[in-house]
Parts: C-alpha cells; structure tokens; sequence
C-alpha cells in the first residue's frame, strides 16, 4: 500500500508512522514518497518517486492529511486505476473517509479488504490559444477560470455544447464534478450534486449580469469558458493544484473525463445517498434534532393504520 501524509502536520506524520507499522506488522509492504520517507522516518518502507508510476502495482493509496493532500493522492493514485481512501487532518475533510480518533479500526477493515470502492468522475480540460492547444489537464472537483487580480472584471462568454450562453463581466467561473459541488462551487453558490448524479456544474464567481444562475447540464456536454478581456490577467486553476496561464482570446474547454478516481469506502450500512447525506450533516454541522424519520407502523402515507391520522 502506498502511504502519504501531509508532512507539515506533526500530528498527520506520527499517525502514518504507526499506520505504516500496523501494516507492516500484518505482512504488508508500506510503499512511501521518496521526498516524503525522510520526514515519515520509518524503516521498513519502500520509496517511490513521485509521479504516475508512484502507485503502480499496489493495492491502495492510504492519505493522511485534508482535502489537499488527497487531492496529490489522487494525482498518484488515478493513473493507476488504484482506489485511494483518506483520513482527516484537515479542516472539512470532505473528501476524507475517516478521522484520526478510529484510525487504528480503520486500518484493520483496510488489512481485512472491508472496504468498497467508488469511482467518482473527473472531468478533462484542455486550453487553447489562436486555434492551437495550449495545455491539456484534469481534474476531480473542479476547472476554474479567473482573473489575476483584484483591480477588474474578467469578461468571459460561456458555451454549453457548441452554442453561446451568455457573456458575463465576472470574477470566475467554476466547472464542476458532482464531487466538486461541495467545494469551490459550493462557496461560489452552486448546489450540492449527490456523487452518484452524473452531470457537469457551471457556476459563475460574483457575476454582474442579469443571467448568471448555477448551471447543471448532462455529463456528454461539454463545457467553455472563452476570454473576451483579460486587462488583470486570467488564469486557469484545477483542483487549485494546476495553473495555467490565460490570455485573451484563451478557450477553456471542460468535459468527462476518461479516467476516474476510485475512492475506498468503509462498508456501512444504508444506501449510498444516505451515506452521503449522513456525511454532509457530519462535516457541515447541519442540524437534525427533531427528526424521527420514517414510522415504519403507518402507511406509505405515514397514516396510522385503522385511524385517519397522521403519523
């Protein structure tokens, strides 16, 4: 299994030294990053470089860190096609499947495989420039475009699937996966997407138009964002990793991508919206108190049987 944390957390760096050592001790090889086996200080490690070929060959990609450190664990891990599962040391954690308080339950379900795996969408993005292609890239939450600096307005029309939709003076605009809804997205006003929702977001970042509604459109769209004026300066961040350089007249192209990202899961019970509704109220603090769900003695109408009332 491939191990990383975020190195400038002592608290994330002692939990991967007793992760690699629980793993360890069970039979199984711990695999490190090189620039990171020095800081991780353990043994009994086999180092990797960096880059695509990182978790090749292994069995999952454990992360230890917050949303952006399971960001990098997804650029090692999707290339592989290896499922990836993260432990919280962030803020948020959204991304996270688990916290530091049961991380020792948690790798005995991952020695014992109890774990399921999601493959959640991606989405390809590709700048071009004067007809030519500028850069090519991906991400898993989202492609932003925005401008530079403070000073102006970015001036951008957008297009869904080949036709104009409307040209906005803006500070940005989000395109987004179903797993980025709740990120960048979301601060900029766009709706929670349940991940199993294929579908492709747009949102506009404090747009001064009459029409500048979130938008969500078919996951075959495809999705662009050209540069009409950029007097500031216009760049392209995705997943707030990968930046490009934009200038005037740039294309900003978003569609499906063709690799997904396997995200391990813990086996639990329930269906796999309501684990994701459990975990929205989990991380956003999302008060229930009140609830009593469904009366499983009534109807399907919540009638009581034999009586006209409500349940």
């Amino acid at each position: 299994m491939l191990l990383t944390a975020h190195t400038g957390r002592d608290s994330a760096l002692q939990k991967a030294r007793l992760v690699a050592e629980r793993l360890t001790a069970a039979g199984i090889v711990v695999r490190v990053l090189s620039d990171e086996a020095a800081d991780l200080s353990f043994a009994e490690v086999e180092e990797v470089k960096p880059g695509p070929e990182a978790a090749a060959g292994a069995d999952l990609v454990i992360v230890l860190g917050g949303d952006g450190t399971l960001l990098r664990g997804a650029e090692l891990a999707r290339p592989a096609g290896v499922p990836l599962i993260g432990v919280n040391f962030g803020h948020v954690g959204f991304l996270a499947e688990t916290e530091p308080d049961v991380l020792g339950d948690t790798v005995d379900r991952l020695i014992a495989r109890q774990y399921v795996v999601e493959e959640r969408m991606t989405i390809d993005v590709t700048v071009r420039a004067n007809g030519d292609i500028k850069a090519s890239t991906w991400a898993l939450n989202e492609a932003t475009v925005e401008k530079a600096a403070r000073e102006r307005m970015l001036e951008v029309i957008c297009e869904v699937d080949g036709r104009p939709l409307s040209r906005l003076g803006c500070d940005g605009v989000v395109c987004s996966t179903p797993t980025g809804s709740t990120a960048y997205a979301f601060s900029a006003g766009g709706p929670v997407v349940w991940p199993e929702v294929e579908a492709l977001l747009m949102v506009p970042i404090s747009a001064h138009a009459l029409f500048a509604p979130p938008m969500v459109v078919s996951p075959e769209s495809v999705l662009a964002v050209e540069v009409i004026s950029a007097a500031t300066g216009a760049v392209l961040w995705c997943d707030g990793r990968r930046k490009v350089d934009l200038p005037p007249g740039a294309r900003v192209e978003v569609r499906r991508g063709t690799l997904p990202v396997r995200l391990a899961r813990l086996d639990g019970p329930g269906p796999r919206g309501g684990r994701f509704t459990d975990r929205l109220v989990a991380k956003f603090g999302l008060p229930v108190a009140g609830w009593r769900g469904r009366n499983w003695q009534g109807d399907e109408h919540g009638h009581k049987e034999g009586t006209g009332e409500h349940a």
